[in-house]
């Protein structure tokens, strides 16, 4: 299956919490888009496994997704090391996407970390033809490039996308996970998050801020490590919506 972008996630939901507006208009453009969730969400403090896998069915219908895989990682207990990275680059090699977006290897959550450095090492390790040969893969493929979202620590963007045309639908992803926004329980404060129980409000305030950057009304924000040439593939397919 070849895919012009891959999405890899830490758990479900992030990927629509973090670049949700992003992927929208990839897929409105065209692009074959794909999502890597490196957990099933299992440890988390509101809702079920269950739960989980069904919101993220259905947040996969609303978004007309190409692919989504899981790597079947212990949540909460991500890991870079050479199992895990192989593994990712494996799915690389078979998907073949021009462009990753990950975490920023820098945030405060520890599985987000992990999955942001994750894939980055998967990333050049995706290339190596002979690692290629030792897991059976056909042929190596380094995507051209890799741009990391951002969670919980904010950090100067290289890019801002302008996801205002696809807002209310941004939102309505998000909203396919309920299990995570609403209080399951009476003394349910919302402590187990960073900075409060209400995601709706922290994700707009955000979207708000970086929009307010490029002179549009929401924007979600994506680093790349060194220049970008004009013609890059992320780009392409954005100007394109």
């Amino acid at each position: 299956m070849k895919l012009d972008v891959l999405v890899v996630a830490a758990h479900p939901d992030d990927a629509e919490m973090s670049v949700g507006g992003t992927i929208l208009r990839l897929i409105d453009s065209g692009a074959r888009v794909g999502i890597v969730d490196c957990t099933r969400g299992e440890m988390g403090t509101r809702g079920t496994q269950a739960d989980r896998d069904n919101e993220t069915a259905a947040a996969d219908r609303l978004m007309h997704i190409h692919a989504r895989f899981n790597l079947n990682l212990p949540d909460s207990r991500v890991e870079s090391n050479v199992e895990n990275r192989e593994k990712l680059a494996s799915l690389i090699r078979k998907t073949q996407p021009d462009v990753i977006l990950a975490h920023h290897p820098t945030d405060l959550h520890p599985d987000h970390m992990a999955a942001g450095h994750l894939a980055r090492e998967a990333w050049y390790l995706s290339g190596l033809k002979r690692l290629a040969q030792l897991a059976g893969d056909e042929s190596p493929h380094r995507p051209a490039h890799i741009f990391h979202f951002l969670s919980h620590v904010a950090q100067e963007p290289t890019m801002v996308i302008d996801v205002s045309p696809v807002w209310k639908r941004k939102l309505e992803l998000v909203q396919c996970y309920a299990s995570q926004l609403t209080p399951q329980t009476p003394d349910d404060n919302g402590e187990h998050f960073l900075f409060g129980s209400n995601i709706e409000e922290r994700i707009t305030t955000k979207a708000r801020y970086f929009g307010e950057q490029i002179g549009v009304q929401v924007g979600e924000p994506l680093v790349h490590m060194g220049p970008i040439p004009e013609n890059d593939r992320l780009r392409h397919w954005l100007n394109k919506s």
